[in-house]
């Protein structure tokens, strides 16, 4: 029995580790995306200002916003997902798992004390609303603001750029609703 129980907590160790890995693997990406949204950006607005200014490219603006603030909160709540079944199913796993072997619980779940660790600092909450502020600007009021500069430099549109425009905002307003609603303020485990 003992030898079973044994194979069962390597099994859980290689599932914290390889999901650890995942979780590190989508944090680089997550993170990466805010420079890869500024970069196409900075693009855009040098092909609307720029020599043979073009103010349509504004329109381009919005769908990037989407797009990659999208992936950005797809890859942010898998991350938080994680680091949920890590701190409430995995641990709870193993801390049986240890019951049952008669093995040190506290010792088997300090094992585990980063995961709780980093969610208890009393700044938590607010660099997570700091950060939620920022990643607002960065996909949701930055496509806002194009639609609004489009529309000062182009007074005249057909229907179905205004249409466009229309269906941008409301794609932008619930991206930032989305992005609030899986902010993770939250504190502690």
């Amino acid at each position: 029995m003992m030898d079973e129980q044994q194979q069962m907590f390597d099994v859980y160790l290689q599932e914290y580790s390889k999901l650890k890995d995942e979780q590190a693997q989508r944090i680089g990406f997550r993170d990466n995306l805010l420079y890869v949204t500024l970069g196409l950006f900075a693009t855009v607005l040098a092909l609307t200002m720029g020599e043979k200014a073009n103010p349509y490219a504004l329109l381009v603006l919005p769908w990037v916003s989407l797009v990659l603030g999208w992936t950005y909160l797809v890859n942010d709540q898998k991350i938080s997902a994680i680091g949920q079944y890590i701190r409430y199913t995995l641990v709870k796993k193993i801390s049986n798992l240890a019951c049952r072997a008669d093995a040190d619980i506290e010792e088997i779940e300090s094992m585990f004390g980063w995961e709780i660790a980093h969610r208890s600092d009393r700044h938590r909450k607010r660099r997570k609303i700091e950060q939620l502020t920022i990643d607002e600007i960065a996909f949701v009021l930055s496509g806002i603001v194009a639609l609004i500069a489009f529309g000062y430099m182009v007074r005249e549109v057909q229907w179905i750029v205004q249409i466009i425009r229309w269906t941008e905002l409301i794609l932008l307003l619930i991206l930032g609703w989305e992005i609030f609603v899986y902010a993770d303020l939250a504190k502690g485990r």
